[in-house]
């Protein structure tokens, strides 16, 4: 596992979250690497209206965070070219995309900050979570002194999930056929919650008929909206 150079610049020694809060640093770490079988189409690169999902995504979670790390796979070149050209992203290639999702997350960590606290993973399936959003789930961590922090919706949690950096090695040794689901589970009372009026951390854009009942275009053709 392995990351990728770009031409971008390097980083700095220190990164600031764009709002200067001085809060502790947290960097995020979006997943791009898988096959979308199921879609028939790689799903980073749907559209909502004239933007791909990745682009949303980035600059939906930029704001909160000091730094986004994109870990591409399958289609890795048609991925790397959607991402937007912004100093503070990094992309991550993942060779071993084919064995889920933990995999993806196992090449990210390494690259992760020594400055940073934590990191705050989200899919490039879940294109319609609010910056809000997770503006909130940073927050949370920040002030509130879990280090698992999870966006929940009516009941029902989602994406993004935070980990504090005291948990990377615990994620890394995940079983893979549970994933980080095992971390969040070992321990209830060290997991936060943070309930938000966002239907887009549920929603979990995995086939046409998803993006359907979402209100977006088929696979490949941008939504009219």
């Amino acid at each position: 596992m392995t990351a990728v150079p770009s031409d971008r610049p390097p980083r700095p020694t220190r990164w600031v979250a764009e709002d200067g809060d001085g809060g502790a640093a947290v960097e995020a770490i979006l997943l791009a690497a898988g096959e979308s079988r199921r879609m028939g189409y790689p799903k980073p690169l749907l559209r909502i209206g004239p933007h791909t999902f990745v682009e949303v995504l980035a600059r939906a979670i930029l704001p909160s965070v000091n730094r986004l790390i994109v870990v591409i796979g399958a289609h890795r070149e048609a991925v790397r070219a959607a991402i937007p050209p912004d100093p503070r992203i990094a992309v991550v290639d993942n060779p071993d995309y084919r064995r889920g999702q933990l995999s993806s997350i196992k090449a990210a960590l390494p690259q992760i900050g020594r400055e940073a606290a934590a990191a705050m993973i989200h899919l490039a399936d879940h294109p319609m979570v609010r910056p809000e959003t997770f503006r909130a789930v940073v927050d949370e961590f920040r002030h509130g002194g879990k280090p698992i922090v999870i966006a929940r919706h009516r009941g029902r949690r989602g994406h993004p999930v935070l980990f504090a950096r005291d948990l990377f090695a615990e994620l890394a040794a995940a079983p893979e056929e549970q994933g980080a689901r095992a971390v969040v589970a070992g321990d209830p009372a060290r997991v936060a919650y943070v309930d938000v009026d966002d239907a887009g951390v549920l929603a979990d854009l995995d086939t046409p008929e998803d993006l359907a009942r979402a209100g977006l275009s088929t696979a490949g053709r941008r939504d009219s909206r």
